[in-house]
């Protein structure tokens, strides 16, 4: 293994990682989000948002922390991964700054910190150690067949 492979590893394997944790908190907040009644959640607000966007950014949430892990467990449009990534970042961006404009300054430490792993996963997924599809069986070849088809062409 070269020393740029196995840095790939390292990277994949933290990657994988906050990608993880990440998947289940935000899973976590956007389930809390949609099974918690309205009023609840109000009353727990420094600035009061609409029930219906409390409910949206549940949604994206829930969607986005299956989008940070399925993609590359599945191996199927692992593009989508730094997209969720991304989307999650613009939804801590909010978070951050709804929390320091409440005065709460202290506390919107929690949203930019898990913005910034979100940056990560991001940057990392697309740039550092993007993820492989895997081909469908029919672009597949066997393994016995590797070699053969340059004889067969000369």
């Amino acid at each position: 293994m070269t020393k740029d492979e196995g840095n790939r590893t390292k990277t994949s394997v933290a990657l994988w990682t906050v990608q993880g944790l990440l998947a289940l908190l935000f899973l976590f907040a956007g389930s809390m989000k949609l099974v918690t009644p309205l009023e609840v959640m109000m009353e727990q607000m420094t600035m009061p948002l609409p029930g219906w966007f409390l409910q949206f950014i549940g949604v994206c949430e829930v969607l986005g922390a299956l989008g940070l892990v399925l993609p590359g467990l599945l191996r199927i449009r692992s593009v989508l991964t730094p997209l969720a990534a991304a989307g999650l970042v613009i939804i801590m961006i909010g978070a951050t700054t709804l929390t320091a404009a409440g005065g709460d300054v202290v506390p919107a430490l929690f949203p930019l910190v898990v913005g910034l792993l979100a940056t990560f996963v991001a940057y990392g997924r697309w740039q550092l150690a993007p993820q492989r599809e895997s081909l469908p069986r029919s672009v597949r070849r066997p393994s016995w067949t590797h070699g053969r088809e340059m004889a067969a062409v000369s």
